[in-house]
């Protein structure tokens, strides 16, 4: 165990990947599940009240009666999804956590909601110009890796019918600023990582050259060593707009964030509007 913790302990190379997956590990996705759920936390969606500012400016500058079919990207336990149908559009929501998705196919068959959700991994995405309007939120475009991003908006411009809008948002230069390196660990009888006694090393890694920062959890009991690497990268509006172009896509307009404000140098989020 000694020379696997050696190795896992070090510095990651760029967009390594740890052992374990958030959105399909057991516990883990139970307390995303509860986070999701609190509307007073904005530890994986945001405060309630903001989800609601959110979907009344998206209704604005893509109103369902133009832009009427709608894709939410990890929509989780489906709160967007649920307001977006209040709002008039005809939902979709996709995500990689089943235990998400499950919650949300029973909300929404409880209550009676038209909703249709994909348990997928976003980057497998394969509708063909099926969408009018296609939806990010959270800044989960940051945590791809640069080829996983590609990936990504490529099958999103398939995805989108001609005309059709991303909305989507990401961290800015100045949130990275702020992403200072540490380590430290803990014991705890149970945590957000695991649900059993366990050692907790935590660190953060910068990566200045690429604007792109690690958050490390490795977890150690006897049942082994789990490591989880949680990445975030920083966006210029030149690098999106490329990205952007290379996908074959349009940056139409830039925001400081998905409620519309807007785009300034102290920015720590950037939401940027694209269409097909």
């Amino acid at each position: 165990m000694f020379t696997q913790l050696s190795i896992m302990i070090k510095k990651p190379a760029l967009y390594e990947k740890g052992n374990v997956v958030l959105w399909t590990d057991d516990h883990i996705s139970k307390g995303m599940l509860e986070a999701h759920l609190n509307p007073d936390e904005d530890g994986a969606t945001r405060k309630h009240d903001i989800v609601l500012e959110v979907v009344k400016w998206i209704g604005m500058v893509a109103p369902a009666a133009q832009y009427c079919e709608l894709l939410d990207l990890g929509c989780g336990p489906g709160i967007y999804a649920e307001e977006f149908h209040k709002a008039g559009y005809k939902v979709s929501g996709m995500d990689f956590s089943k235990r998400s998705i499950n919650y949300a196919r029973k909300t929404a068959e409880k209550h009676n909601l038209p909703i249709t959700y994909y348990y997928q991994d976003y980057l497998t995405l394969d509708f063909k110009e099926r969408f009018d309007l296609v939806t990010i939120i959270y800044c989960d475009y940051s945590v791809l890796s640069t080829d996983d991003r590609a990936k990504l908006l490529k099958n999103i411009h398939a995805a989108l019918r001609p005309g059709g809008l991303l909305i989507f948002d990401m961290y800015t230069i100045q949130h990275y600023l702020e992403q200072n390196e540490h380590k430290s660990w803990g014991y705890a009888e149970k945590g957000f990582f695991c649900g059993e006694p366990h050692v907790h090393l935590d660190a953060r890694y910068r990566y200045d050259e690429e604007n792109t920062y690690c958050d490390q959890h490795i977890i150690i009991n006897e049942r082994g060593i789990k490591k989880i690497n949680i990445w975030g990268h920083a966006f210029t509006k030149d690098e999106i707009t490329q990205d952007l172009h290379a996908a074959g896509l349009r940056a139409k307009s830039f925001f400081g964030n998905m409620t519309g404000i807007d785009c300034h140098t102290t920015a720590k989020e950037m939401c940027v509007i694209a269409q097909k």
